[in-house]
């Protein structure tokens, strides 16, 4: 009966493991391998077109392709988010260029939005309420229990100082470029140091979030069903 019960209670728990969706890794959210791709092409196309053609063309070139991409991951059935934020994001950029005739104010959002970025991440750090704690454990539904913990708090700032540091470089290495009016230079490093930085930088949050939570389980913080 003990046996019985035993292999009864293993093939539930496999079941119930097999039936539970899996969480979307960061590259899934991203729309795979493909998404990754996609979201660099139209700054490329922006970058050829304009040294080529100047800013009309480029602007033109980068609407086409996103608006080419959006259309081709909509009619493959694959998830809107990601082809309505790239062509939503183009857009934006193509608009701030149309309006200052500069080409390298394609990229000027992004180059402020990683100061922002920086500027978040490291003042939480500074009022000790590292940001990859806080929206980890809030998306989660576990709350503030993770601050009673110092060694929590210690991986979530390592974590999010991390992070901090990715968008502080991203600004200094692309106002560089910015002020020195290398449009070339700026979309090259809009694609080395995007998606590829940002995923070392999510592995290392992913790393803080499973090393809080086993230690929050292990000192009775934290119960089992939020694993």
């Amino acid at each position: 009966m003990n046996t019985k019960s035993a292999l009864e209670t293993e093939s539930g728990t496999q079941a119930e493991q097999a039936a539970s969706p899996q969480r979307p890794s960061i590259l899934d959210q991203a729309g795979g391998a493909e998404g990754v791709i996609y979201s660099a092409l139209p700054a490329v196309a922006f970058v050829v077109a304009n040294r080529l053609g100047g800013i009309r063309v480029a602007i033109i070139a980068a609407l086409g392709f996103a608006v080419a991409i959006a259309v081709w991951r909509l009619a493959r059935k694959e998830s809107v988010r990601p082809a309505i934020g790239g062509l939503f994001g183009v857009v934006i950029a193509a608009g701030v260029v149309w309006f200052t005739g500069s080409a390298k104010d394609y990229f000027l959002i992004g180059i402020w939005a990683s100061l922002g970025g920086a500027v978040a991440f490291l003042a939480s750090v500074l009022l000790r309420r590292p940001l990859v704690g806080v929206i980890w454990n809030v998306a989660t539904g576990k709350g503030s229990v993770w601050r009673e913990d110092k060694m929590s708090r210690r991986y979530y700032h390592i974590a999010t100082l991390v992070l901090a540091a990715v968008f502080g470089a991203r600004f200094a290495v692309q106002q560089y470029f910015y002020a020195t009016d290398q449009v070339g230079s700026l979309g090259t490093a809009k694609i080395v140091m995007g998606f590829p930085l940002l995923a070392l930088a999510l592995l290392v949050a992913a790393w803080a979030a499973r090393s809080s939570d086993k230690r929050l389980r292990a000192i009775g913080l934290l119960s089992a069903k939020h694993g």
